[in-house]
């Protein structure tokens, strides 16, 4: 998906509902979005399923992979939680703009239940057991495609729900430059996870380091790996990131007790696209928004960091 797509349909959802639509027009883009999210996550599960690079080295690979791609998480978290409670105070931010607008203050980290922390797990589940016992040979350009228009109708569906919280704007104007901390604190824990992981297990920096930093672009990471490094690398560099996706989707519950900024800092590059929509849903319209934006920077910087990190890693 080409960068300027997210914005464009952010921009005309936004549109459609800056002067407010009908209460009903709402729910059923609530729904339609909602089921698109579903099918979201079963095209990602499908994807897994059906690459048999992937599942043909799921046990001691795998099982490495895992590792270094918890690892990056849990130091993103870790970095992007001292980050608010020293100089990116998210959730303090929040409850004074709704102090000033007379809202309802919801302090709660994660409070409200939603089904959907259930049903998105699965349906990765279900699409990797589809992909790989029914449907191993379908058509990846169908699978892109469906993909592209999943991102596309949820993109728009968040713009929709940003109109009806016009307070984002706002939220992001008192962050101000503040923002970039997210990124910048999301990207160094990445590193510190990979090379922490590749020193446990015993691997090349090269090979732990990397593919954490891909911080969930996996296509471009196994790409430029598998190119540098070999086959085995490649695997590495898709597996460590397509996991950071899937375990961002599961730990979803528990990221939003431990703060507004963990589900974000484990999103990572993939706060761009796939992992928006479930991670705004997790910590509000405000923070997506800064997902948005620390996805983005993140997404840029990954081509720009790999030959560096290469440079700097070797192997």
């Amino acid at each position: 998906m080409n960068t300027y797509i997210p914005f464009i349909c952010l921009a005309i959802g936004a549109v459609i509902n800056w002067r407010g639509l009908p209460h009903l027009f709402l729910k059923i883009f609530d729904i339609a979005t909602n089921a698109a999210l579903i099918l979201l996550m079963i095209v990602i599960g499908l994807n897994i399923g059906t690459s048999r690079e992937v599942m043909s080295n799921l046990d001691t690979i795998g099982l490495n992979c895992m590792f270094i791609s918890l690892s990056a998480i849990a130091c993103s978290v870790i970095l992007v939680r001292l980050s608010e409670s020293t100089v990116m105070p998210l959730e303090k931010i929040r409850l004074q703009l709704a102090q000033e607008t007379c809202q309802e203050i919801e302090s709660g980290q994660g409070s409200h239940f939603s089904p959907l922390i259930i049903v998105m797990p699965a349906c990765i589940i279900i699409g990797i057991l589809l992909g790989y016992f029914l449907l191993s040979d379908i058509n990846h350009n169908i699978l892109d495609t469906i993909l592209t228009v999943s991102l596309i109708f949820l993109y728009t569906g968040v713009g929709v729900s940003l109109a009806s919280n016009k307070d984002v704007f706002q939220y992001i104007k008192k962050l101000g430059l503040r923002v970039l901390i997210m990124p910048v604190a999301v990207f160094t824990g990445c590193i510190l996870g990979g090379i922490v992981s590749g020193l446990i297990l015993g691997l090349p920096l090269s090979f732990s380091t990397l593919s954490a930093s891909g911080m969930g672009y996996y296509s471009l990471t196994g790409a430029f790996m598998t190119e540098n490094y070999g086959i085995e690398a490649g695997t590495y560099g898709f597996i460590v990131n397509v996991s950071r996706d899937v375990f961002t989707v599961l730990l979803l519950p528990l990221l939003s007790k431990i703060s507004k900024g963990s589900p974000i800092a484990s999103g990572a590059a993939g706060c761009m696209d796939t992992m928006l929509v479930p991670v705004t849903k997790s910590v509000g319209p405000e923070l997506g928004m800064v997902a948005l934006i620390s996805g983005t920077i993140l997404t840029f910087l990954v081509p720009v960091w790999l030959p560096i990190g290469a440079g700097l890693f070797g192997g």
